[in-house]
């Protein structure tokens, strides 16, 4: 089981991001995944510089992959979709079908994101023939959507693909058109004054009665809650997972990928150290199912 860090999904300067990156580059991570994929506004880390940071970590022996836009709403961003596809190096995970068509295109294989909301067979068949080779998730599907997926798969007489799974960081839940964080400050979206640099984490938004509900980053909404999978590695692995994505975050994220790694090689669950589990369990994602005691 491999260990990979997922794209940056918040809005951090350019020197924050390489300091990240650079200290992560000496970690246990095998597959980087480097890009913009929420908001395409956010413009310190140009396509050059994600080049220029994926050539480093694959100079030091990491696979990289570039992430492309979940949203895609504009000709410029079709426009700098093609050049980031065209790269000529590094692979593509297509968060939006408009990757999927100009991956096609191209001839180049892709790691279908946790975006595209593959939920049936056929589905997945119809990408694999386009050129999927590696799928992501969903944040709201588990071991139920696995286990029918490979079914199905099984019976239709098609090979499946290598598979990944989040199992640390904010699950992203939804995007929209609409800005979140520049709602919060009564500004419009096309004059948000990117506002989303000053939520490092992305604004929590809690119930009335004070309780942690979502986490608003920018047009993506993501779940209030840290999802931790650490304990049920052992069904992760039984159910095929071949990859394990540790969403990257401001602080300790060193000391989770340690975590995760030292599991997987000593090859036992991890202590519970986020707070939900809910979807992988088939449940409400908020929920922290409890495993059984081994016997």
């Amino acid at each position: 089981m491999k260990i990979s860090l997922g794209p940056l999904q918040y809005f951090w300067k350019k020197n924050e991001v390489l300091d990240f990156y650079r200290a992560a580059a000496h970690w246990p991570v095998d597959v980087f995944y480097l890009g913009e994929t929420v908001c395409s506004k956010r413009r310190e880390m140009r396509l050059r510089d994600w080049l220029a940071l994926a050539h480093e970590l694959s100079e030091q022996g990491h696979d990289v992959v570039l992430s492309s836009l979940a949203l895609i709403e504009a000709e410029s961003e079709l426009s700098a979709l093609q050049h980031l596809v065209d790269n000529g190096k590094f692979g593509v995970e297509a968060n939006d079908l408009s990757a999927v068509q100009l991956c096609r295109e191209g001839g180049l294989p892709f790691v279908a994101g946790p975006t595209l909301n593959i939920y049936n067979h056929e589905t997945l068949a119809l990408l694999q023939r386009n050129g999927l080779t590696r799928l992501v998730l969903g944040a709201d599907q588990g071991a139920q959507q696995v286990a029918a997926l490979r079914r199905q798969t099984r019976l239709a007489g098609h090979p499946f693909p290598e598979l990944e799974v989040q199992v640390w960081g904010r699950l992203p839940l939804a995007y929209s058109a609409r800005c979140f964080t520049a709602r919060a400050h009564d500004l419009p979206k096309d004059d948000c004054g990117l506002c989303c640099q000053e939520y490092p984490e992305g604004l929590l938004v809690q119930t009335r009665e004070g309780q942690p509900f979502l986490t608003l980053n920018g047009v993506q909404v993501q779940s209030a809650q840290c999802c931790d999978l650490g304990p049920e590695l052992h069904d992760l692995a039984s159910h095929g997972v071949d990859i394990v994505r540790i969403a990257p975050q401001r602080q300790d994220t060193d000391g989770v990928v340690q975590r995760f790694a030292d599991a997987i090689r000593q090859q036992h669950p991890l202590m519970r150290h986020g707070d939900c589990n809910g979807f992988w369990h088939g449940g409400a994602g908020m929920a922290q199912v409890t495993l059984p005691s081994p016997h």
